[in-house]
């Protein structure tokens, strides 16, 4: 475990290299660097975790101070690496599943222009996110929740010769900016009633200082929510996360697998004391992930770009993870993050094959046919389908969605059950309709398969860890977060999987009616006038897109297009105007002329008396 600090050394170093390299190494040579320091990463992560499992009992801690950050009074954060069940859980899935993403972007990236800026931009990524989960005190964290920020701002903006993508990618950066002040507010105020920022310290402190519902402790989890919407694009600060597709695609896989989207969850789960303090603010937290869930499944049904498709299915899983935090499901929310890595992982990259082979084409329509001509990719998206549509026993998301859904029935929050179940039916209906329209039907295009181990392995790996295999890998969390009020099951589990995987089904059997063949019916259903209304309102992600550029937007450029001459300023220099202009015109009364200035010495005195006069 002494070798820990390399797991962010490591990418850190291949990005120092890369970045300097300027391009000037080949691609060979950028895969070894960018490719091999997270490899080694992984494997680094691995061996800690092993030593980690084997010597430290059960919901202990391991840590490593690097050195003194700075002192500020009693201030005194360090660079401290703390490893305990649930980082080691987060390295295991930023190493493990980045690392099969840095390979296959291998092959991706191939041939494109800035190869080794993107794996320098990734491998910056992946030691971001480490520094995120290993932080021992939430500036560190802060620290690398800034730098994901950063990464995904350059990642997004890769192409940035076409000024959409360089929009995208601002559009990203500021929106994740709003949460990172309401993060930075809620630090504010935990070291001003706490006098610390060390979570550990933090969680022992917290129920000493406060009672259950007290107003600080309710504003600052509300401002650390405010901070974890915005990573994880859950509503109201979802709107950036479609957009963010204009990056490569093992960018967004990254992003929505690996890194970044996971870094909310991450941020309640570690901070859970506190938020089991604010019932108010935890009991929201379920709402916002449920809304979120079933917005950006309706969203889903009528995108048409593959890749939009699977980043509104993001978002939506990432619902069902806040869903199970605001019911105290802490364990069933990081088992969650961590089956939805292996699954959206493998959905990102095969979506990454369908569009290499199709010529970089994204839109389905303009697809099928091409399970012949790409069969591992379609068994990646047949395993990475059914498990994000949790179809039963065989797939790793049937485990996971299933302990969320019943940890919400358990708690008794039936309305957040009957949300999940919603999006059930409606994960099924939208991930089977891709298959369907991409892989089935009239081949709309010359598609032609990948080749080569930088792109087969990856993805076999991934399909073997979507099935239940994968749901065989138990996070070590026990001690470390606190058991669900469902934990170990109970009386009506297993009907509730029961109806579960029913209406799961129906959602397959559903999308198999509607769009196999000539698709007649859900081509008059979309015709309708209720179809196009609902077509155009989901496609565009229930308005708020329209709704925040009306709201913000648009009065922002309009007062910066008012403040473009500075009014404020104009006004002050009306004072300097003035003193110019008296000076110009006192100065025009310097002629050199004595009779001029006898006049005007007359006219002063007779001003003088006049006063005067008045004046008595």
């Amino acid at each position: 475990m002494n070798l820990l600090p390399l797991v962010i050394i490591l990418p850190l170093a291949g990005f120092l290299l890369l970045a300097f390299s300027r391009g000037r190494w080949s691609e060979r040579t950028a895969t070894l660097i960018g490719v091999g320091s997270v490899g080694l990463a992984a494997l680094l992560s691995a061996v800690a975790g092993w030593q980690f499992l084997n010597t430290v009992p059960s919901g202990g801690a391991y840590t490593v101070t690097l050195w003194q950050w700075l002192v500020v009074g009693d201030f005194a954060p360090t660079f401290t690496l703390h490893l305990d069940g649930l980082s080691l859980t987060m390295i295991g899935v930023v190493t493990g599943v980045g690392f099969l993403i840095h390979l296959f972007a291998s092959w991706y990236m191939r041939g494109e222009e800035g190869f080794s800026r993107f794996f320098a931009y990734t491998n910056l990524f992946i030691a971001a996110m480490l520094c995120l989960v290993l932080g021992d005190n939430l500036l560190f964290l802060y620290l690398g929740w800034e730098g994901v920020g950063l990464c995904s701002y350059l990642l997004i903006g890769f192409y940035y010769t076409d000024p959409k993508n360089g929009a995208a990618a601002l559009k990203a950066f500021i929106v994740t900016r709003v949460g990172d002040v309401f993060l930075a507010i809620g630090l504010f105020i935990l070291f001003m009633q706490l006098g610390t920022l060390n979570i550990q310290e933090l969680l022992t402190l917290a129920p000493q200082k406060f009672a259950a519902g007290d107003f600080w402790i309710e504003l600052a989890t509300l401002m650390l929510l405010g901070g974890a919407v915005g990573k994880s694009a859950q509503l109201p600060l979802q709107t950036w996360l479609a957009d963010a597709m204009a990056g490569p695609t093992p960018v967004s896989a990254l992003i929505h697998a690996a890194t970044m989207v996971t870094a909310g969850v991450y941020l309640i789960a570690r901070t859970h004391g506190l938020f089991e303090l604010a019932p108010d603010t935890l009991a929201l937290v379920g709402v916002v992930g449920a809304a979120t869930l079933v917005l950006a499944g309706f969203a889903a049904l009528v995108q048409t770009d593959i890749k939009r498709v699977l980043a509104y299915s993001t978002m939506s899983q990432i619902g069902y993870m806040f869903l199970a935090l605001g019911v105290s499901a802490w364990d069933a929310a990081i088992f969650h993050l961590m089956t939805h890595a292996f699954f959206k992982a493998l959905l990102f990259l095969a979506s990454g094959s369908v569009i290499v082979a199709c010529h970089h084409e994204q839109n389905m329509f303009r697809m099928g046919g091409l399970w012949k001509k790409l069969p591992l990719t379609y068994v990646a998206f047949l395993v990475g389908g059914a498990a994000l549509a949790a179809l039963p026993l065989v797939t790793a998301g049937f485990y996971s969605k299933d302990e969320i859904l019943w940890e919400a029935f358990a708690s008794g929050h039936t309305g957040l059950l009957y949300a999940g179940l919603a999006g059930a039916f409606l994960t099924s209906l939208y991930t089977f309709r891709l298959i369907m329209l991409v892989f089935h039907g009239k081949a709309n295009s010359d598609a032609h398969a990948g080749q080569g181990l930088s792109h087969n392995l990856p993805l076999a790996m991934l399909i073997v860890l979507s099935t239940f295999v994968g749901a065989l890998i138990t996070p070590p969390l026990a001690g470390v977060l606190p058991e669900s009020v469902g934990h170990g099951g109970g009386a009506g589990q297993h009907q509730l999987e029961i109806l579960s995987v029913a209406i799961a089904l129906t959602g397959v059997v559903l999308a198999l009616l509607l769009y196999a063949g000539e698709r007649t019916l859900v081509t008059r259903i979309a015709n309708s006038a209720p179809g196009r209304f609902l077509g155009r309102w989901w496609y565009a992600a229930w308005g708020f897109d329209w709704l925040y550029d009306h709201l913000f937007v648009r009065p922002y450029l309009w007062l910066a297009a008012l403040l473009r001459r500075d009014p404020l300023d104009r006004t002050l220099n009306l004072i300097p105007r003035a003193a110019r202009g008296g000076h110009e015109l006192l100065s025009r009364s310097q002629t050199g002329q004595v009779r001029w200035y006898a006049l005007i010495m007359a006219a002063g005195a007779l001003l003088l008396v006049g006063a005067v006069w008045l004046a008595l």
